[in-house]
């Protein structure tokens, strides 16, 4: 198995482990796809959030609209939801062009969060196309610009990613060095000097 698909696989893992993250409080209040930032050509799981707004009433149907050259994979699992997939192809070949989830019945000042492996297979913005449906049958489109208060989700896929990584993991690594020398310093100073340290 390919190692982007065994770490992908591993963070589906962890996020079908992680079920709170169903329903979860708004933070924001636009529908948002997360990475904000992400590797173009790498499978990656990607969390689509979409706050219930609207006074009473709860978010009962999402509907995203991938763009072209963004392949959507697989799914996690989330409950209370159903899935339905509008695609072209099958098996491997298979192109996801629309996805809707319906049931579920998210209230006031909470996130509907629905989860997915993904991958662009360029460098460049994608902007989604999401279709919000209320109890009430009132329907929000968050397919504007992003001055809108209606702001269509984006990402942006690059060739590579500033820091993150083992970028991180390996300047974590020098300050931890750097520490422990540090007191590897402080403790013959202390140990093996006559005068004591005040």
């Amino acid at each position: 198995m390919h190692p982007n698909r065994v770490r992908a696989r591993a963070l589906v893992g962890a996020a079908v482990a992680a079920g709170g993250l169903t329903v979860v409080s708004s933070a924001w209040a636009h529908a948002e796809i997360s990475p904000p930032e992400t590797k173009s050509k790498t499978l990656q799981l990607f969390t689509l959030a979409v706050p219930t707004e609207k006074e009473g009433l709860t978010t009962t149907k999402v509907e995203i609209t991938p763009p072209s050259g963004f392949g959507i994979d697989s799914f996690v699992p989330t409950t209370g939801w159903k899935r339905q997939l509008q695609q072209t192809g099958s098996g491997e070949n298979a192109v996801i062009q629309k996805v809707t989830w319906t049931g579920g019945k998210v209230p006031t000042e909470e996130d509907s969060v629905f989860q997915f492996l993904a991958s662009p297979d360029s460098n460049k913005t994608y902007t989604f196309a999401v279709r919000q449906t209320y109890s009430d049958g009132s329907v929000v489109d968050w397919s504007g610009p992003e001055s809108s208060d209606t702001p269509a989700p984006r990402i942006e896929a690059k060739s590579s990613l500033g820091g993150g990584g083992s970028s991180t993991l390996a300047i974590i690594a020098l300050v931890v060095a750097g520490i422990a020398v540090l007191l590897a310093g402080f403790g013959l100073a202390t140990r093996g000097g006559s005068r004591p340290v005040a």
